[in-house]
């Protein structure tokens, strides 16, 4: 087999492979019997049928073209690895030469990896913000803990801003009544604007069972964006009544007898916290630091891939929101053209990482051993509230462990430039990366990912829980470049998506 590479552009390349016909035997075979087991000739059992018959019947053009589609995965393959490029994506193949007897020949144009090499990364200085807790803060999370422990009780007065009213609504347009826009027993907090624009104006000063009709734009339903008329009826105030933040409250509210205990607990939660996203800050601001320095053509196709992808992630979270594109734009205050410019940035942000941290993994020769694996999907698994060997299984069965090879050496590789980056507080303190990792991992006896402060809050997985994964064929198997070819272009530390959230009304109250 001869193959030929001919450079489209950096990022794009054409292999022309010449193929001896001779080398098609194994798959003119394998035609022969799998079009002999389909045919029906009389005299001849299934899979019996002579070739020569299946010429005159079937067609040797037929045969050509099964023995040529079985051959082709594996030719591409062996042209691929023969002349040591890194493909992104599917390749357009196309048959130039099918000479029956003779030769065939085929060409193969596939988006790559651009040739580089990761310069010096020592030196690189970054700098994160300041690993503080205030007192603010503190009292903030306590104040958020007494949200949820608040009780209603009914006053026997007008609603005022910040009651909790249980209200019955009722929307017309042109005098018909839009059920989808009514209800009733609804409670709903004044003052939140949380609800249809105008109501929170006209509850204040009503009474239980007063009304009052006014106009507003339904934001829900079919004949949302249309203007109403909304008639609000007050069926009971209630006010809000937070806990005393004294020693009953702690005990009510957590494991600890006083409220200082309490106040203590959180401060050094929240100082854990801020701790993980300072290492978090860290590597994604030593990234950018390495990728500063380096300048390198990005496939177009990839581009649009992560884009696309993007938008589809966005467009999924904003349903699971119950947010439109629109109101999530004006919540961001931003245009439909500077959202798109800055998604395609970090996209582009996104595939340039990637590049840089696949090239810094063959360069440093890093490898991925089964334990890693395991400890990566067990993280993982934590996340998303599933069993670990569930997760294993799911994975090996959509054939996405390359990928997650692929997302462990990108990480190793980050690491590895953290450690040579010189990382500084705004305070101008140096930072040791590894001594806040060894103290936060330290604190629950397991291993805490830098990237990930929700996770670190959560209780950790106790070793009898955790089901051992059996990833040591992918670790062997996957070499970096197979594996990165089919994994996302997105990395954890280089991933910009941001989740709209939708954030509950009205939870944490409950009536007396």
């Amino acid at each position: 087999m001869k193959t030929d590479v001919e450079e489209l552009t950096p990022t794009r390349v054409k292999l022309t492979v010449e193929v001896p016909f001779d080398e098609l035997k194994p798959n003119l075979d394998k035609a022969y019997k799998e079009i002999s087991q389909q045919v029906r000739i009389k005299g001849f059992r299934p899979g019996k049928v002579p070739a020569p018959l299946i010429d005159k019947y079937v067609g040797r053009g037929a045969v050509l073209q099964e023995a040529v589609n079985d051959a082709l995965p594996e030719l591409y393959g062996r042209a691929v690895e023969e002349t040591e490029i890194f493909v992104l994506g599917q390749p357009d193949v196309e048959v130039t030469e099918l000479d029956d007897g003779n030769q065939f020949a085929f060409t193969a144009e596939v988006d790559i990896r651009p040739k580089f090499e990761v310069p010096d990364y020592d030196g690189l200085e970054v700098v994160v913000d300041d690993a503080e807790v205030t007192d603010e803060q503190v009292d903030e999370t306590i104040g958020n803990l007494r949200e949820r422990f608040a009780s209603l009780t009914t006053a026997e007065r007008p609603v005022e801003d910040g009651d909790f009213a249980t209200i019955d609504l009722v929307a017309r347009i042109g005098g018909e009544e839009i059920e989808d826009a009514s209800t009733s027993g609804y409670s709903y907090e004044v003052g939140s604007k949380s609800a249809i624009e105008g109501l929170d104006d006209a509850l204040v000063g009503l009474s239980a069972g007063e009304e009052k009709t006014f106009t507003g734009t339904l934001v829900g339903g079919e004949r949302a964006g249309e203007e109403a008329e909304i008639t609000v009826t007050v069926q009971s105030v209630k006010v809000k009544n937070l806990p005393e933040l004294d020693d009953e409250f702690a005990q009510l509210a957590s494991e600890f007898d006083t409220i200082d205990e309490l106040r203590d607990d959180v401060r050094a939660r929240l100082g854990r916290q801020v701790k993980l996203q300072q290492l978090s800050e860290a590597r994604d601001k030593a990234l950018e630091a390495l990728l500063e320095k380096i300048d390198i053509p990005l496939p177009d196709k990839v581009v649009e891939e992560e884009i696309s992808r993007r938008n589809q992630q966005l467009e999924q979270q904003l349903q699971m929101a119950g947010m439109s594109k629109e109101d999530y734009l004006k919540d961001e205050e931003k245009s439909e053209e500077e959202f798109d410019k800055d998604v395609a940035d970090a996209a582009r942000l996104a595939v340039k990482g990637g590049f840089v941290l696949d090239q810094l993994a063959v360069q440093e020769e890093l490898g991925v051993e089964n334990e890693e694996l395991s400890e990566y999907v067990v993280t993982q698994a934590m996340q998303m509230g599933v069993q670990p060997q569930q997760l294993a299984e799911y994975l090996t069965q959509n054939n996405q462990l390359p990928a997650i090879v692929s997302e462990v050496l990108r990480s190793k590789a980050l690491n590895l430039v953290v450690e040579h980056v010189t990382v500084k507080d705004e305070s101008g303190n140096e930072i040791d990366v590894d001594a806040v990792q060894r103290e936060l991992n330290g604190e629950t006896g397991e291993t805490v990912a830098a990237d990930d402060t929700d996770a670190a809050d959560e209780a950790g997985v106790d070793e009898a829980d955790t089901a051992e994964v059996d990833t040591a064929e992918a670790a062997e198997a996957a070499e970096p470049a197979e594996a990165a070819a089919d994994a996302p272009a997105a990395t954890a530390e280089t991933a910009a998506d941001e989740a709209p959230a939708a954030e509950p009304k009205n939870e944490g109250a409950k009536d007396a």
